[in-house]
């Protein structure tokens, strides 16, 4: 099979695309496990809740944390493969050359701002780690949670930064 693209540009290195895949494929398979996760706790929470008249303790919290780290670790997948909301009015005006252009503008801005929001989560996440904040119920340290976002967003940014200067 061709790993060539269907306009007839210039396709990357096969070694490219591979380890691309590869990060898709660890990020996509981490994401479903934890949707399934998200999923098995609500089932034992409202089956608890509904039939036996006993919730499952700190569900509420763990089903918070669980959707934290499943946003988190999807954003970088929906920045690599471009399924972020987007409003294409001002593309049709442009020609090929412009729309190229300000493709890549855009990428440069959203490393910027993701760049500038890993930092501050950063930043955040050692507040919290010193102050040792944690969940009323199960007593979950939110740090470690804080950290990963603050990873995840960093992770965006140099995905938007590759993509400002990847080959088409």
């Amino acid at each position: 099979m061709s790993d060539l693209p269907v306009g007839g540009g210039v396709a990357p290195a096969a070694s490219e695309r591979r380890w691309e895949r590869r990060i898709d494929a660890v990020l996509g398979i981490a994401a479903s496990a934890l949707l399934m996760l998200l999923m098995l706790l609500t089932v034992v929470d409202v089956v608890g809740r509904y039939v036996f008249n006993r919730p499952l303790p700190g569900g509420f919290e763990m089903t918070e944390l669980v959707l934290l780290v499943l946003i988190f670790a999807g954003l970088p997948l929906v920045s690599h493969a471009d399924e972020h909301v987007t409003m294409d009015f001002i593309d049709r005006l442009l020609g090929e050359r412009w729309r190229a252009i300000l493709e890549r503008a855009v990428h440069v801005a959203c490393a910027g701002i993701f760049g500038l929001g890993a930092w501050l989560v950063w930043l955040k996440a050692g507040r919290i780690w010193e102050y040792r904040d944690a969940t009323d119920v199960l007593r979950i340290v939110y740090g470690p949670f804080v950290y990963f976002m603050a990873v995840m967003i960093a992770l965006t940014a140099i995905v938007h930064l590759y993509k400002t200067f990847a080959r088409r």
